[in-house]
């Protein structure tokens, strides 16, 4: 399992981009970045989120292109794991509370209601 959550800022941004789109090249990463590092630091990220085995290259005429090796949902749950770990002292409860409080009235009647399926579903399932 490759582990997402040791990217840095700057590869977890690279790795966003290449997600949303499904594959891009250099320039294209390097064009969607909020504040982007010279086109060699940019190639050089992604060689590195490469050899960390998260992304693959192919080549397009003279332009490499990358598409990401693990998908998405991965990707989310490692991050997760890791923010749970670092932040939340392992502890779900602790992220939904930090959530609610933080998102006082700007939580959906439909997003609550999902929420609260979630946890019925849970304690079925004896999570």
């Amino acid at each position: 399992m490759k582990k997402i959550e040791t990217l840095s800022r700057r590869e977890r941004e690279m790795m966003d981009i290449i997600f949303r789109s499904g594959r891009a090249t250099a320039g294209e990463v390097m064009a969607a970045m909020a504040d982007p590092p010279t086109y060699s630091a940019v190639r050089a990220t992604l060689r590195v989120l490469e050899q960390k085995g998260l992304l693959r290259h192919e080549s397009e005429g003279t332009r490499y292109v990358f598409r990401p090796t693990v998908n998405r949902d991965h990707a989310r749950r490692s991050a997760l794991d890791h923010l749970l770990a670092t932040f939340f002292d392992g502890s779900a409860a602790n992220v939904v509370a930090t959530l609610l409080e933080r998102s006082s009235g700007d939580l959906s009647e439909s997003e609550l209601d999902r929420m609260a399926s979630l946890i019925r579903e849970a304690r079925k399932e004896g999570r």
